[in-house]
């Protein structure tokens, strides 16, 4: 397993390990030359293509990265500010080397991260990951810039992006007059989202679209949609739309204001895409945190959910072993493989809002589909993760709870992979027990672990 990967690349405190000048630097000359060993450049631009969020020490860690990069022999097409799931395409058109992103996705400004796409659009495999970080530990010193090697400054590119995803609307769908909140986050999407809309015709309200660098996801976007939620309400709307910072999840509300989360999004484009014979072999991709009533409603619908660890790219990998179209997380990544092979927030907005206009249909309905269990999240800083297997009682404690729940409830605790938290989901029937027990299973775990 890697040691400074996440389940969606490294990600800590700008300036603290492992963002610091001299990891990043090994990051990217070792990153390159193992992909390049391993062949994985071949027949491809010896360019990788980098792109950032809206955070103020983007560019510093750009500057580290491109040092990394030219001297492992390559150039490096820098396009600005951009959405995470631009690189994953435009690596591709570009015939790129390869992707990085530099972002801390849904987390404060104070964070950053890296994230890496292969050229074929993926992210890097753990193993992949793996191998990487050792070449860096093992690296004294990378060596000087290759010759005739360079750094290219071009934001261009992205309108290609822009361009690609005005076009998955179908054919006949008009957004024309139809009133639209956008909240950017103050992030990667404030340039893109806006633009696409208006392009269609929407009538669009913007919230959140003037980053400072230091405002990237404060009280905005899909973490915190309660002012678009407000917006929309104010505004009589027909939908609201949250992204998070990278713009590579959404979380929207109906025009009631109404959360409709990504277990909500995956419902609705669900049971379209099966009427319409889309949805190959009737299955879709879902985490274990997605909501029971999801899954539940999924089966009485046919349609057989398969359950994958937390992360997009295990959504993404289980798609492509089972060659499917539709998967997801309930935190608004929500994968439409036969368009793209990531989750990105802007598309899924398109999509959804074109389902929603060809039923005809008002996005409450598909809101009123199914009701979720209720359910109790409750996160616990921790400055250690210890595997929870070690903790004196801890499993016992889940398992006898679980288990009083007859079936019709579940607890599934798990360290976030890109935050220290532990993150305990309890979710049933019964509200009252849900509460209770969410908070017996936190006062255990910070009473054995200090």
């Amino acid at each position: 397993m890697p040691k400074y990967f996440g389940t969606d690349g490294i990600r800590a405190i700008a300036g603290e390990f492992p963002l610091t000048e001299d990891f990043v630097s090994k990051l990217g000359y070792c990153a390159i030359a193992e992909i390049n060993k391993r062949g994985l450049t071949k027949s491809r631009a010896s360019t990788v293509l980098i792109a950032e969020d809206s955070r103020i020490s983007g560019p510093q860690l750009s500057q580290y990265l491109t040092r990394g990069i030219l001297a492992a022999g390559f150039d490096v097409l820098h396009i600005g500010v951009a959405p995470t799931p631009a690189v994953a395409y435009l690596v591709q058109k570009k015939n790129a080397a390869c992707g990085i992103v530099i972002s801390a996705s849904h987390n404060p400004a104070e964070f950053n991260g890296i994230k890496f796409f292969s050229p074929d659009g993926r992210k890097f495999s753990e193993e992949l990951e793996a191998v990487i970080e050792t070449a860096v530990e093992n690296t004294k010193q990378i060596p000087p810039q290759q010759p005739n090697t360079k750094l290219i400054e071009d934001a261009s590119p992205v309108k290609e992006y822009t361009d690609l995803l005005k076009s998955t609307v179908p054919a006949g769908i008009n957004f024309k007059g139809i009133k639209i909140v956008l909240d950017c986050a103050n992030g990667a999407s404030c340039q893109t989202a806006p633009r696409i809309f208006k392009d269609l015709g929407a009538d669009i309200i913007v919230i959140n679209d003037k980053p400072t660098g230091l405002n990237i996801n404060d009280k905005a976007g899909a973490l915190h949609i309660q002012g678009m939620q407000k917006v929309v309400l104010d505004n009589n709307a027909f939908i609201g739309f949250s992204f998070d910072g990278d713009a590579d999840r959404l979380i929207a509300a109906d025009e009631q204001g109404r959360e409709f989360d990504g277990d909500n999004i995956i419902s609705a484009a669900a049971v379209y895409l099966k009427e319409q014979g889309k949805l190959k072999q009737n299955k879709v991709v879902l985490t274990v945190m997605a909501n029971l009533g999801l899954i539940n409603f999924l089966k009485q619908n046919n349609i057989e959910p398969l359950l994958t660890a937390v992360g997009d790219k295990y959504v993404c990998e289980a798609m492509e072993k089972e060659n499917l179209s539709l998967g997801g997380e309930t935190s608004g990544h929500i994968i439409w493989r036969d368009i793209a092979p990531m989750g990105d927030g802007t598309l899924c907005a398109l999509q959804l809002l074109s389902v929603i206009i060809q039923s005809g249909k008002k996005p409450s309905w598909f809101k009123n589909l199914w009701s979720k269990y209720p359910l109790k999240l409750v996160p616990v800083k921790v400055s250690q993760k210890v595997p929870l297997e070690q903790i004196e009682g801890f499993c016992e404690l889940t398992k006898s709870l679980e288990k009083q729940m007859n079936g019709k409830g579940r607890i599934f605790v798990r360290y976030s992979g890109t935050e220290p938290l532990l993150r305990i989901l309890v979710e049933g029937e019964d509200k009252d027990k849900v509460e209770q027990f969410a908070a017996q299973v936190a006062q255990y775990y910070k009473s054995k672990v200090k």
